[in-house]
C-alpha cells in the first residue's frame, strides 16, 4: 500500500503543471520516510491564493494577513483495519511562495517544496511556534528533508 497525496487548484495565477504535482507529492513522502511514518495515509493539498489564504487565516488562526501555508492535522488513531488515516490538510498560497521565492533568491519549486515539508511536519505533531527546541528540532528536520529532495 502507498500513500495517497489528493491535489486540489483552487487558483488560476499560478500555473499547476504535472511536475509541481509531482514535487509536492515527493515531498510529503520525503517528509513521511524521513519520519518512519510507515503506516500508508493521506494527505490532501489545496492550492490557493493569498486572498483566499488570508480569509483562512483570519478564520482558523484570527490573525488577518496573508500566510504562505497553512495546515489542519486530522489524524485518528482508530482508524480500522486496512484503512488509510488521513493525516489532514495543507492549503498553500502559490502566489505567496512565488514572491517568497523570488524575495529569498531561489526557484518556485525549491519553495513550494520547502512549504510542503513544513506542513508535513505540523501535521505529523511538530510545532515550531512552542517554545525554542521545538523550533530548532523542525528547522533540523526541515533541512534534512530539503537535502534528500535535493533542493
Amino acid at each position: 500500500m502507498t500513500n495517497t497525496v489528493y491535489i486540489n487548484n483552487d487558483q488560476h495565477k499560478i500555473p499547476v503543471t504535472p511536475s509541481l504535482r509531482g514535487l509536492i507529492r515527493r515531498a510529503v513522502n520525503a517528509a513521511l520516510k524521513y519520519e518512519d511514518f510507515s503506516c500508508p495515509c493521506e494527505v490532501s493539498v489545496t492550492f490557493t491564493d493569498n486572498e483566499k489564504i488570508r480569509t483562512l487565516n483570519r478564520e482558523y488562526r484570527k490573525i488577518d494577513r496573508e500566510t504562505d501555508v497553512l495546515s489542519f492535522p486530522l489524524f485518528d488513531e482508530n482508524f480500522g483495519d486496512g484503512e488509510k488515516p488521513a493525516l489532514g490538510d495543507i492549503v498553500l498560497s502559490l502566489e505567496k511562495a512565488e514572491a517568497q521565492a523570488r524575495e529569498y533568491g531561489h526557484s518556485f519549486e525549491r519553495e513550494a517544496a520547502f512549504l510542503t515539508v513544513h506542513s508535513m511536519l505540523h501535521l505529523l505533531g511538530y510545532d515550531h511556534e512552542t517554545g525554542e527546541e521545538d523550533e530548532k528540532e523542525m528547522f533540523f528536520k526541515q533541512d534534512e528533508i530539503m537535502k534528500i529532495l535535493g533542493l
